[in-house]
């Protein structure tokens, strides 16, 4: 909890109110960005959000890593759940009332069951169980593999990647930058069955970045939404780990002035 009290210099937005309920670690991360056409992105997403752009293009991000240091607050360790890999397919968004910069999770795949169940339900994420593993070759090297269980199409992940170690250009993201823009996100948007929109915030110290190199060997998050990648090398980067505090999730309420009152109950002036 100090950390966070330490740290809130780099955020666009003051941390949440209230409490947060769930604090992780996410480990050797590798962050593959793709620029795709705003419209295409746009078509796929929830109302009441916009694509957020960067040189006039939406990004796509790839992102594997695993997960562990789980921890719901008041609560003890949950069993099973200690560490984990995940994969997730995202883009950049606004939320067209506030304003506010955020992700947009178009597919989560996670090696545990119980974990993909637990997201679904409380913050409505698009989760999918996986078979996933994720082995590491070196300090900064890993391999991950990928395929989404119960599908009809298979959907494959498979990747070799390598952190290039720390510099002094990526030790902090500068504000305007591209790796900025891609990494330093403390919102996340998705949406119920019924449509409605729905936000969790976050909360961490600026991204540790690196540059990065890796071979994508098969890559089917985008195909199966419906993107298709533009032939040219994604912008790489690395992150040893990072910890992480999470909010609940929240409707996001439409503004107030939308509403019009009726004529009997307006107030008078």
């Amino acid at each position: 909890m100090r950390e966070i009290k330490v740290r809130t210099s780099q955020r666009p937005r003051p941390l949440p109110s209230g409490r947060w309920v769930m604090t992780q670690r996410w480990n050797d991360l590798l962050f593959a960005h793709w620029p795709v056409p705003a419209q295409q992105v746009a078509a796929l997403l929830p109302k009441g959000l916009r694509v957020d752009t960067y040189q006039g293009s939406a990004w796509l991000g790839v992102v594997p890593f695993w997960m562990d240091r789980i921890k719901i607050r008041g609560l003890p360790p949950v069993p099973g759940a200690l560490s984990f890999p995940e994969l997730n397919l995202r883009t950049y968004v606004r939320e067209m009332r506030t304003d506010a910069q955020g992700v947009y999770f178009f597919s989560l795949d996670v090696g545990n069951l119980l974990a993909a169940t637990v997201a679904r339900t409380f913050y409505h994420l698009p989760y999918y169980w996986a078979e996933m593993q994720i082995k590491q070759r070196s300090e900064r090297e890993f391999a991950f593999y990928s395929r989404r269980r119960l599908v009809h199409e298979p959907v494959i992940f498979k990747a070799r990647y390598r952190g290039l170690g720390p510099t002094r250009k990526l030790a902090e993201s500068r504000q305007g930058s591209l790796e900025y823009f891609l990494t330093e996100r403390y919102c996340l948007f998705t949406e119920t069955r019924s449509g409605q929109l729905m936000r969790a915030n976050v909360h961490h110290v600026p991204w540790p970045l690196e540059d990065a190199e890796a071979e994508i060997e098969r890559n089917d998050l985008a195909a199966a939404i419906g993107i298709r990648l533009p032939n040219e090398e994604p912008v790489l980067h690395y992150s040893r780990r990072l910890a992480v505090y999470v909010w609940p999730a929240e409707l996001v309420r439409p503004a107030l002035a939308a509403r019009r009152a009726p004529v009997a109950v307006a107030p008078s002036s």
